[in-house]
């Protein structure tokens, strides 16, 4: 017990001792705070700020209620399990929503957006905002030179051509932008409650917003799309039949009316023959017309029942406060490091200097 009271108490004096050479040297330890703190300073005015926008929305599942199943998944997913339950949802299962997010054929169609900035009316493509309007710190002017400079050395093969972007090739600059926007855009999913959150990072807080509400259609164009695919395709195709059945009646009673009209007259059992066959073509024309508005009907109302819904929880609205680090934190961490780098110079690198000046001046 005595001993472990020692090391207690000479890792205490240890600790005091340090704090002591540290300020002891109550200059070192100014420069070195102030200098960091200037230089966070100067950090935190050239970074720029960024803005978050999000949308909340939860989707329809696809039953009134939850069976047994269902339940048992609901209370599995409380603690972090899941037990496999797509099928109850009205569209694709929501995990794999982040993934449509990042898909470079999601993204792509993103940059044809047109966005304002929140201080200039000026209107332009996302893709342009994102070339033209980002803001640069100073401490990536460094690798932006180098990158030009090997650019200018080496020949690039990244031209379009003015033929805008392909997206089975893309070149350097468009991969690079479609990274920048799969870093600032998110899809969040709860796999309790499957809430999905859509969030969208910019340097302009009304792009943020504007960027997550498009986000928010174009997730819920595209589950629909995908969903009622097959009941469309059944639509188009009754459709097609239905037009075609439509043609052929009319054709068949105009025929019909026109040969009643020539032969009213007429008492021969040729012509009631012909009569009665164009009657009972007509009438046959008009039955298979008539089903076909049934089957139209049908397949509208399937692709309304496979048409997903989506509950909007929380709209997007353009935020007032940036989501990015505060200036005053960034300076007070900068003002911490000033001081670690001071307790360093006290403790190792001053003493090594000293040491390593008087050994080589006892060697001279």
């Amino acid at each position: 017990m005595e001993d472990i009271k020692n090391k207690n108490i000479v890792r205490e004096i240890d600790i005091v001792g340090v704090a002591k050479q540290i300020f002891a040297a109550p200059k070192s330890l100014a420069k070195f705070v102030c200098f960091f703190a200037v230089l966070g300073i100067i950090v935190a005015l050239n970074k720029p700020k960024e803005y978050t926008a999000q949308v909340i929305l939860a989707p329809e599942l696809a039953s009134g209620g939850l069976g047994m199943s269902e339940s048992l998944s609901s209370m599995a997913s409380t603690f972090g399990i899941d037990l496999g339950q797509k099928s109850s949802y009205d569209a694709i299962y929501p995990e794999i929503y982040p993934d449509i997010f990042a898909s470079t054929d999601f993204i792509l169609t993103l940059l044809d957006i047109k966005v304002r900035q929140l201080d200039n009316d000026t209107e332009k493509t996302y893709y342009q905002h994102l070339k033209e309007d980002k803001k640069t710190p100073f401490w990536s002017y460094p690798g932006i030179w180098l990158n030009r400079l090997i650019a200018a050395m080496i020949p690039s093969s990244d031209e379009t051509g003015g033929k805008g972007i392909n997206p089975f090739h893309l070149t350097k600059e468009q991969e690079g932008i479609c990274g920048a926007i799969r870093n600032a855009i998110s899809c969040m999913i709860d796999k309790k409650t499957s809430v999905i959150t859509i969030s969208v990072t910019d340097y302009d807080a009304q792009i943020a917003a504007v960027l997550a509400d498009t986000l928010q259609h174009r997730l819920q164009d595209y589950i629909i799309d995908y969903r009622t695919k097959k009941a469309r395709i059944d639509l188009d195709y009754y459709e097609k039949l239905y037009r075609e059945s439509k043609s052929a009646y009319n054709k068949a009673q105009r025929t019909y009316a026109a040969y009643a009209d020539a032969n009213q007259d007429a008492q021969l059992q040729a012509f009631i023959a012909k009569r009665d066959e164009l009657e009972n073509e007509m009438q046959i024309k008009f039955n298979v017309y008539s089903q076909m508005v049934t089957q139209v009907q049908n397949a509208q109302a399937k692709v309304q029942e496979k048409t997903p819904a989506f509950t909007i929880i929380q709209s997007a609205t353009i935020p007032n406060r940036a989501s990015s680090t505060p200036r005053s934190i960034v300076v007070l961490g900068f003002i911490f490091l000033g001081f670690f780098a001071n307790a360093i110079w006290i403790l190792y690198l001053k003493p090594f200097i000293n040491n390593r000046k008087k050994k080589t001046a006892t060697e001279e």
